[in-house]
């Protein structure tokens, strides 16, 4: 082992927000509540155009809106979870997890979480009237894998065309990293680290940040653009793709 390449990352120069919360027991039961919700377990929810016309009448669909709204063609209006709307809707709505939990302890494997939700820790779990099962821990890792993405980052959510949701476990506080893979290019001799392009301090804050809906819709930042993605010069120098170091 030599002293330019470190066994482990350097802590992380991100652009994080301080102050984090600390208090672990609120957080579950505020992902908790939202992960039972139907109508907030996601960044959106599916409100039936019917119901939508007879409760606020048919002009609503004209009406402007600065939120994004989509109608599907099953009939149904996408809207985003924290409307009135989508509240009055599941207001009545049963209470329960989409999937089964891993165990007890667990708030649920997946079933919620921003954007489409997070990552399953199991194989074929399926949504009802999905036709296809939810993505996997195991089965992103693999592909992940064979696409050179470094091991010590762990898959959470997809965020939008070529952009994913990443823990590091490595890094200190463990920041969630937004990756996009068309964002670096192998044979130019970078490293994935070239397609990030965002990081929130620590896997903590992003799920407060979800937990309390504090940003809308999916993106854990401010401003219409993320900021630039800053890395300390030791991971910059470390950030070759995972190799067997015993050989070192």
């Amino acid at each position: 082992m030599t002293a330019d390449s470190p066994e482990s990352p350097a802590p992380l120069q991100h652009p994080g927000i301080a102050g984090e919360p600390a208090d672990d027991d609120a957080l579950i039961e505020k992902l908790r509540t939202r992960a039972w919700d139907p109508g907030r377990r996601f960044d959106t929810a599916r409100v039936p155009s019917s119901w939508i016309a007879e409760r606020y009448g048919a002009d609503w669909f004209d009406r402007p809106n600065p939120d994004p709204r989509s109608t599907g063609s099953d009939g149904t209006v996408r809207l985003r979870s924290s409307t009135a709307e989508v509240a009055s809707y599941y207001a009545d709505a049963p209470r329960k997890l989409l999937f089964p939990p891993v165990t007890m302890a667990e708030v649920a494997d997946s079933g919620f979480g921003p954007g489409g939700g997070l990552v399953s820790l199991r194989e074929a779990n399926r949504a009802p009237r999905h036709l296809s099962d939810w993505p996997s821990a195991m089965s992103v890792r693999e592909r992940d894998r064979t696409a050179g993405v470094l091991t010590s980052w762990f898959f959470l959510t997809g965020g939008g065309c070529t952009m994913s949701w990443y823990v590091s476990l490595l890094a200190d506080d463990n920041p969630v990293l937004l990756y996009d893979c068309d964002g670096w290019v192998p044979d130019w001799g970078e490293t994935p680290h070239g397609g990030l392009s965002y990081a929130t301090s620590s896997l903590r804050k992003w799920l407060w940040t979800w937990a309390e809906a504090a940003i809308s819709g999916a993106r854990f930042w401010t401003n219409d653009r993320p900021p630039p993605f800053q890395w300390s010069a030791e991971i910059r120098d470390s950030a070759a793709p995972d190799r067997d170091r015993s050989k070192e």
